[in-house]
């Protein structure tokens, strides 16, 4: 699927630069097989006698969400949900006022996000799976709010209102397909050393690579900043940018695909959600993930074509 050029200037944090030299996190999910290359004619590997030490990604599978834990940044990897008109229906006496954010038991002590981590860090505990998407059942809200499915984010401007805003979005898609599948997740992308809006625009191919043009002077000098925050210790990672992406249907085999990064910061209402989309190739060069392999890619519509994608 083409998705039109984008010129996009600093203004934005610079959220679409550098996609293309971004490091790949290669998340090993630890509950199917590992890529394993060995040597022909290897006898024992002496290496592996003692243990594997990873990277280890924990796969959780709750009511409303399944995600993909990130040990070494206490965040999620990815979050996926499939919402439907009837699942996102608020149950009988479900509240949000019962609910409390905590640690997940199910992540290893020494790789767990604590509530505490947050305060007075100037951040928001930032869903990845929303609650407003879980209100079916009770278990299924409370579960939302484990730090397994939380990520720093950027309070007034962001949290609160242009990512809340999105959830609602995706929500609203489910008036008009049977199935919409949402994946939401941080990313940690570079930015020029003494970016401007002078010092750059930004083109990005059908490819999802991305062109720039710098000054002789700024050429290639890029690099990843970002904050790091916890109670007893710097360990909770604040990504650069979250990453949404929209997978909807009303049919088998006919799919509509959006896919989207905003930047970590204060968005403006004004701003159309169009102009955040990207090329899902983008997403996943940035992040080291693949996203359904099994459908025919080639084939997706384009959701920014079939809908206004406008949030409020």
């Amino acid at each position: 699927m083409g998705i039109p050029t984008l010129q996009l200037y600093w203004i934005t944090g610079g959220f679409l630069l550098g996609m293309l030299f971004m490091y790949s996190l290669m998340p090993v999910r630890t509950h199917g097989p590992t890529r394993h290359l060995r040597s022909r004619g290897e006898k024992e590997n002496s290496i592996l006698k003692f243990g594997n030490p990873g990277p280890n990604v924990d796969l959780f599978e709750r009511t409303a969400y399944t995600a993909a834990y990130n040990r070494k940044d206490r965040i999620p990897y990815w979050v996926g949900e499939h919402l439907t008109a009837q699942s996102i229906i608020k149950g009988k006496g479900v509240t949000r006022d019962k609910s409390r954010f905590k640690e997940d038991p199910d992540v290893p002590a020494l790789f767990r996000a604590y509530t505490r981590d947050y305060t007075f860090s100037g951040y928001d505990r930032g869903h990845m799976a929303p609650a407003g998407d879980a209100g079916a059942t009770q278990s299924g809200l409370d579960e939302t709010f484990l730090m397994s499915n939380i990520a720093p984010q950027v309070g007034a401007g962001f949290n609160r209102q242009y990512w809340a805003y999105l959830e609602g979005f995706c929500r609203d898609l489910t008036k008009n397909y049977t199935d919409v599948f949402v994946y939401s997740g941080p990313l940690f992308l570079p930015q020029l050393k003494t970016a401007s809006a002078a010092d750059a625009m930004i083109e990005f191919t059908e490819d999802g690579d991305i062109k720039t043009t710098t000054t002789k002077s700024n050429e290639k000098k890029y690099q990843i900043q970002y904050n790091v925050i916890g109670d007893a210790g710097p360990n909770v990672a604040v990504p650069t940018h979250f990453f949404k992406i929209l997978l909807v249907s009303n049919r088998e085999n006919e799919f509509t695909l959006g896919a989207f990064v905003l930047p970590n910061q204060v968005i403006a209402d004004t701003i159309p959600l169009s102009q955040f989309q990207v090329n899902l190739q983008a997403i996943e060069k940035a992040s080291g993930l693949l996203f359904f392999q099994e459908l025919d890619r080639k084939a997706f519509l384009n959701l920014c074509d079939m809908v206004s994608c406008i949030v409020k």
